[in-house]
C-alpha cells in the first residue's frame, strides 16, 4: 500500500472542506482532500443549489399557469404550460456540473491534491482511503474533519422506493401526483411548496402545532397564508405512524387523536439532519464528543492535538456559510495566524414563499430593553412591482434602547434573502440606527425597507 505524508488532510469536500483546502493551498501548505462523492458536498450537489433551482422553476411555472387562466399584467398564455421533470433535472444537473467543475478547478489552482474514496482512520492523523484506485495510506500533521451531515431517518419510515429524503426528492424522474412531507421545517416547506406549484398534491405533516417552529409567529404568518393559498394541506400537531399495508398511503394520528390515511406516491422525510460521524473510524481518533457532534473550542480545535472539525459535524447552526467561514479560519490558524470563530451573527434564510431572513437576536432573545422598528412591504414600491406588497411581508430592526446598537434584523417577503448580507454586515460592524438612517439606499429597491425600519425605530419613518 502506498503511503503519503502531507501537512494538512481534509476529510470531506463540501463547502467547509473545500474552502479549508483551498485556503490551505493558498497559504502554501501541502494539502490533500478526500471526498467519496463529488466535491461540493450536500449543498452544491444534492441540497442547497438543486433546491433553489427547483424553487425558481416552480415560480416560473406557477406564473405561466396563472397567465393561462387569466391575464397578468397584460400577459396571457393561450394554453396551460406543461412541466417535464426530466427536462428540469437536466437543467439542474448542468448547474451542478458547472459548479462542481469550478470547485475542482479552484482546488487544482490552489495546489490541493484531491483523492476520491472513503477515508477510515487508524489513529487521529492516519487514515486509509479506499476508492476506485488502489488503497492509499495518508499520514498528516493536521487533520480537518468536514464530513457534514445526512438526513435523519425515522424508524417507522425507513428510506426506500416510496419514502425519500431531500436528496431523492431533488432527483426524481417524474413528478409524483401525491406527495406527503413529514416535517414543516425549512427543507420540507421549500421542497413541498415547489412540488405543489409544479402540479403535485402536497400534504405536510408536522408534530408541533405550527410550521417553522424555530421562527417567531410574525415571521411565519405570511408563509402559512401562502401555503393555504397554493392549496398545500397542513396537518399540524400530527404524528406520522407508518405506511399502510399496501404501501400506498401514510397513516397519521391527527391533533385530536384520530387516525387517518394520506395517499402518497412519495413520502418526503424532512425532520432534520444529523452529523455524518459513522463509517470513517471516528472511534480511533480519541476525539471528545458533545452529544452526537464533535466537540470543538472557539478555534474549531478538537480534544486531540492538530485535529480540527468544522461545519455540520460540530453542531448547530448547520449552515453551509458557517462551515465555509470555519474552514477558512482553521486554515489560517494552521498557517500560524491567531484566529477565533466569534461572529456577531450568522444569517439564516428560508427560501419559502415568501422568503424569511433572520440575523442576530430575535425579539424573545433580545428582551425588554429593545427598540423595535417594523416597516411593512405593502408600503414598498419595489415590493409592489414584484407582486409582493400584499403578502404580509416586513422588515424588522431590533436595537438596544441605551445606545441604539442594532442587535437583530428579521424580514419576510419576496426575494428578501438578497438583503441577508446587508443585515449581517450591519450587525457584524456594530452599526447603530443612525448608521442605517444616514445611508442612502437606491430607489426603488427592497433595501429601502431596511432604511425605513431604522427610521421607524428613531421615530421618524418617512413612508410608514
Amino acid at each position: 500500500m502506498k503511503t503519503i505524508d502531507t501537512k494538512v488532510l481534509v476529510i470531506g469536500g463540501g463547502p467547509g472542506g473545500y474552502v479549508a483546502a483551498i485556503r490551505c493551498g493558498q497559504l502554501g501548505l501541502k494539502t490533500m482532500l478526500v471526498e467519496h462523492d463529488r466535491v461540493g458536498g450536500t449543498c452544491l450537489i444534492r441540497g442547497c443549489i438543486p433546491s433553489k433551482a427547483m424553487i425558481h422553476t416552480a415560480a416560473l411555472f406557477d406564473a405561466m399557469s396563472r397567465s393561462s387562466e387569466a391575464p397578468m399584467h397584460g400577459i396571457s398564455l393561450p394554453e396551460p404550460p406543461s412541466f417535464d421533470m426530466q427536462g428540469w433535472t437536466g437543467w439542474k444537473g448542468s448547474i451542478v456540473d458547472r459548479l462542481n467543475g469550478g470547485v475542482g478547478s479552484l482546488l487544482k489552482r490552489a495546489g490541493v491534491t484531491v483523492i476520491s474514496g472513503w477515508a477510515r482512520f487508524s489513529d487521529a492523523r492516519t487514515c486509509t482511503v479506499e476508492g476506485s484506485d488502489e488503497p492509499v495510506e495518508i499520514r498528516a500533521e493536521h487533520v480537518i474533519l468536514a464530513t457534514g451531515s445526512v438526513p435523519v431517518e425515522l424508524p417507522n419510515l425507513p428510506f426506500g422506493d416510496r419514502i425519500v429524503s431531500s436528496t431523492e426528492a431533488l432527483s426524481l424522474d417524474d413528478l409524483p401526483e401525491r406527495v406527503v412531507v413529514v416535517g414543516a421545517g425549512y427543507i420540507g416547506l421549500e421542497i413541498g411548496t415547489a412540488l405543489q406549484k409544479l402540479g403535485a398534491d402536497v400534504n405536510i405533516v408536522e408534530a408541533q402545532d405550527r410550521i417553522l417552529p424555530n421562527y417567531d409567529k410574525d415571521l411565519v404568518a405570511p408563509v402559512h397564508k401562502s401555503l393555504e393559498e397554493y392549496g398545500v394541506t397542513l396537518h399540524l400537531g400530527a404524528k406520522a405512524l407508518g405506511l399502510t399495508d399496501s404501501g400506498e398511503a401514510l397513516r397519521i394520528q391527527t391533533q385530536d387523536g384520530e387516525g387517518t390515511e394520506l395517499q402518497a406516491d412519495k413520502v418526503l422525510i424532512a425532520v432534520g439532519r444529523k452529523p455524518a460521524t459513522e463509517g470513517w473510524g471516528l472511534e480511533e481518533t480519541a476525539i471528545a464528543m458533545d452529544g452526537p457532534f464533535i466537540k470543538i473550542d472557539s478555534r474549531c480545535a478538537t480534544s486531540t492535538k492538530n485535529v480540527w472539525a468544522i461545519g455540520d459535524v460540530t453542531g448547530e447552526p448547520m449552515l453551509a456559510h458557517r462551515a465555509s467561514a470555519q474552514g477558512e479560519m482553521v486554515a489560517e490558524i494552521i498557517a500560524g495566524e491567531q484566529r477565533i470563530f466569534d461572529p456577531m451573527a450568522i444569517p439564516a434564510v428560508c427560501f419559502t414563499d415568501p422568503e424569511i431572513v433572520s440575523v442576530g437576536m430575535t425579539p424573545d432573545q433580545a428582551g425588554e430593553e429593545i427598540e423595535t422598528g417594523v416597516f411593512p412591504l405593502r408600503a414598498s414600491g419595489r415590493a409592489m412591482t414584484l407582486d409582493a406588497a400584499d403578502s404580509g411581508g416586513f422588515v424588522r430592526v431590533l436595537s438596544r434602547k441605551n445606545d441604539r446598537r442594532i442587535v437583530g434584523v428579521q424580514a419576510v417577503g419576496a426575494e428578501i434573502s438578497e438583503l441577508a448580507a446587508a443585515f449581517t454586515q450591519a450587525i457584524e460592524m456594530g452599526s447603530v440606527l443612525e448608521d442605517i438612517a444616514g445611508t442612502i439606499y437606491a430607489h426603488p429597491t427592497l433595501g429601502e425597507a431596511f432604511h425605513e425600519a431604522a427610521l421607524k425605530s428613531l421615530g421618524h419613518a418617512i413612508h410608514a
